[in-house]
């Protein structure tokens, strides 16, 4: 029989009760770490970080006026596509401030930071002031002119929050306008000039995004979609899918002729852009199979990120295009 005397007890009792310290400390600084995490996830989702991507529209003016390969050129133009994401982000929120009743009632905005109550309404407003400040001191320290377009694309914003996104197609001209400006301000920003043929194919995309997306929402909500978008009573998927035909047409057209436009080519120094048309065509029939028989195209963000054929597509546009400018 083992046989332990006071000491060797004592020593051994101490050991057992440190042991279990060491088990149970850590338990509440992971779940602090947790905690921070889920509070910085939950702040970057109510800027919308991930709708940052739209503001890479910027970066057209840059590639297609062949200042791509100048650093000076590129580093305005990143610090104006920063200056556009603080700024919409400030807008974002500020569009979820109004539409906190709305989102509560759709299945899948109801989970939204301030939808859900995660981050107080007092917390959102200061957020947002500190978002569009900085955003528009940063786009005046770029110049006056893209201040000035970045001021325009704010009060659109605006605008479009309080009384535009109740007005049928009016809504979605507003949201176009939004990329419209953004691909102007990307040429002001570096002092060049933008083709007006790249404003109305910008203009003409996103139309084509915007009533696909409409037409998702009210396909997804049926009868409750006017309890999350007032102006969806006005549209239906046969009145949506008679303007998207024309808008696809049209986006079609424009880019194609754009690409061979004489002033175009001798502007860009290439005559064979027009080989990149088959990239846009099949990049707008893939997006109208997912939206058709799919039924998705309620976030036109996430399916570009996610939708591999897309993204390959996309990607091998860029590519072409950067050869055939640049190389060509």
């Amino acid at each position: 029989m083992l046989v332990l005397s006071t000491s060797e007890v004592a020593f051994v009792q101490p050991a057992s009760r440190q042991e279990k310290q060491l088990r149970s400390a850590p338990a509440p600084a992971v779940e602090t770490a947790r905690t921070s995490a889920a509070m910085v996830g939950d702040y970057l989702q109510l800027m919308r970080w991930s709708q940052w991507i739209k503001n890479t529209v910027i970066y057209a003016a840059l590639i297609f006026s062949k200042h791509l390969l100048d650093p000076w050129s590129v580093c305005w133009v990143t610090l104006a596509f920063v200056a556009f994401c603080l700024t919409a982000s400030g807008a974002y929120v500020v569009n979820d401030i109004r539409d906190v009743e709305r989102d509560r009632q759709h299945p899948e905005k109801a989970s939204r930071p301030l939808a859900s109550g995660r981050i107080p309404l007092p917390t959102a407003y200061g957020l947002a002031v500190v978002l569009m400040a900085s955003g528009l001191a940063l786009g005046f320290f770029l110049g006056w002119a893209f201040g000035g377009l970045l001021l325009i694309y704010l009060l659109l914003q605006f605008l479009y929050t309080l009384l535009l996104k109740e007005m049928v197609i009016l809504d979605v001209m507003a949201i176009a306008t939004g990329f419209a400006i953004r691909a102007a301000a990307g040429g002001v920003v570096i002092h060049v000039e933008v083709s007006p043929w790249l404003i109305i194919c910008t203009f003409l995309l996103m139309l084509f995004l915007g009533f696909s997306k409409r037409r998702h929402e009210l396909v997804l909500l049926q009868s409750r979609a006017t309890e999350h978008r007032a102006s969806l009573r006005e549209y239906s998927p046969y009145f949506l899918d008679q303007m998207i035909s024309v808008v696809t047409a049209s986006t079609v057209v424009a880019y194609a002729i754009y690409t061979a436009s004489p002033e175009v080519r001798e502007k860009l120094g290439t005559d064979k852009l027009y080989v990149t048309i088959p990239f846009v065509l099949f990049g707008i029939f893939r997006y109208l199979y997912l939206v058709h028989q799919r039924e998705e195209g309620g976030n036109p963000t996430q399916l570009l990120l996610s939708d591999k054929p897309l993204v390959v597509d996309i990607l091998l546009w860029l590519v072409v295009c950067t050869v055939l400018l640049y190389w060509g």
